[in-house]
């Protein structure tokens, strides 16, 4: 057949095909004595196969390395699933770019700021092209954006500052507040928070505001619930205060009435959180001093003067000893290697958990005070690697934002025979998957392995 023939019937045009042969895709083809070209049936279905392979997202210049490479190769099919499999790798990387664009899209877009010259969220700040806001009357810090929304529709006025940190998670060393911030901001990314320079931007702008809010005298409030996760964030904002030398105001709560399982701020309406606003108090020297003491603790290199801490509790603190005593449950135990999340996760799918999803619903209700997002237990249940498995025997992939949530969160799971062994203390977590976490800023390895057992409050190196 003719040049157009041939094009026509593989779906491209003619200057297409021509371009396919001057790339060395197409083989010379044989000439009629006229000089004419002729093509056959190998060569539109040829065509076809490299339209398919585009419409999967190979460029040209990959379809060309393979053709060389399955030329020169002896198993050209297996060539060809090393290039699929890399492409699939390299599809889930952009698929998980652009969830956590979305996300971040979202979290924008639920931004309920009425002025751009107030918010501190990171479009407003970008609005007014780089510029601080100017100094509000009252400055309300808080967990995140969920309470930190709905207190913008609440008529107390001012500004709203989320503190945005999971530092139950990662490194929190004892080093300066810069070199501090820039682990936070590597270890959120290497999580697929968002870019290093983004995080860490967030980051400092956020002490930033704080500090020079504290300084000017500003009525700064801190809204924050019992729970381990607002606990920590809690005293490092109480520890920044000490440093700066200003007593900012409390609202701290367990409860609220007509909620018997109440979980937090963010379930409550601007009504209901404007009824607190009466009850905030200042915090007292010794709860600045000992947010600064605890703080210090946390941050230390081995957890003996946090395991203190919580035993003995804070009067002035006084959700702070359950907080602390559920953060010393992430330390292995004495009888499985298990931390609480570990244990929890398992115990769910033990008891018919059969998706990630499932098992996190089921693992808040194993929470007396729960703290741990969903995103944050995918992580926990990809580290079981092991002891976890698909229903195919396969190992869970990346957790989200790195893979996509809700792919991630359907996935059929199931203990492994190492899984149940360990959860019936048959076998010990560490000895098989080893270690490699940090509890604030104690770093867990083989070499500095601390134990806590929950039952006698005691720990163990």
């Amino acid at each position: 057949m003719r040049v157009g023939e041939a094009a026509q019937r593989a779906g491209v045009n003619v200057e297409t095909l021509r371009y396919y042969e001057r790339r060395g895709l197409l083989p010379e083809p044989k000439r009629e004595p006229s000089g004419h070209r002729r093509y056959d049936e190998e060569t539109v279905r040829f065509l076809r196969a490299i339209k398919e392979a585009q419409a999967v997202g190979f460029t040209l210049a990959e379809i060309a390395e393979y053709l060389r490479v399955s030329r020169r190769s002896g198993s050209p099919s297996e060539a060809l699933r090393v290039r699929m499999a890399a492409k699939i790798d390299e599809i889930d990387s952009r698929i998980a770019g652009l969830q956590r664009m979305r996300e971040e899209l979202a979290r924008v877009v639920g931004c309920a700021c009425d002025s751009l010259d107030h918010c501190t969220c990171g479009a407003a700040y970008l609005a007014r092209r780089g510029r601080d806001v100017e100094m509000p009357a009252v400055l309300h810090v808080t967990n995140g954006e969920s309470a930190g929304n709905t207190l913008r529709q609440t008529a107390l006025g001012g500004a709203v500052l989320p503190w945005q940190d999971v530092l139950h998670e990662g490194p929190v060393p004892a080093v300066s507040r810069p070199q501090l911030l820039r682990l936070r901001a590597a270890f959120l990314s290497e999580c697929g928070w968002g870019s290093r320079s983004a995080i860490l931007s967030s980051l400092e702008r956020r002490d930033r505001r704080l500090v020079e809010a504290l300084r000017e005298g500003v009525h700064v409030v801190l809204w924050f619930e019992h729970d381990l996760y607002d606990q920590l964030q809690l005293l490092d904002v109480l520890a920044l205060a000490h440093e700066v030398g200003s007593a900012p105001a409390l609202i701290v709560i367990d409860s609220f009435p007509g909620k018997p399982a109440f979980r937090g701020l963010g379930e409550l309406t601007a009504d209901e959180l404007e009824t607190l606003w009466p009850a905030r108090h200042g915090a007292s020297q010794e709860a600045l001093e000992d947010a600064a003491a605890v703080w210090n603790a946390f941050r230390a290199p081995e957890p003996t003067a946090l395991a203190q801490w919580g035993v003995r509790g804070s009067d002035a603190l006084p959700f702070l000893e359950s907080a602390l005593l559920r953060l010393l449950e992430e330390l292995p135990s004495p009888k499985d290697g298990l931390s609480g999340n570990e244990r929890r996760a398992l115990q769910a799918i033990a008891a018919g958990s059969r998706t990630p999803v499932a098992a996190f619903i089921a693992e808040q209700e194993l929470e007396p005070a729960a703290f741990l997002g969903d995103a944050w237990f995918y992580r926990v249940l990809s580290g079981l690697d092991g002891l976890v498995e698909t229903s195919d025997g396969s190992t869970l992939p990346a957790p989200p934002p790195l893979s996509d949530a809700n792919v991630f969160a359907r996935l059929p799971i199931r203990l492994t025979k190492e899984g149940e062994r360990v959860l019936r203390g048959e076998a010990d977590r560490v000895e098989l998957l080893g270690i490699d976490r940090w509890i604030g800023g104690t770093h867990l390895t083989p070499q500095n392995l601390w134990r806590w057992d929950p039952g006698e409050r005691v720990l163990m190196s």
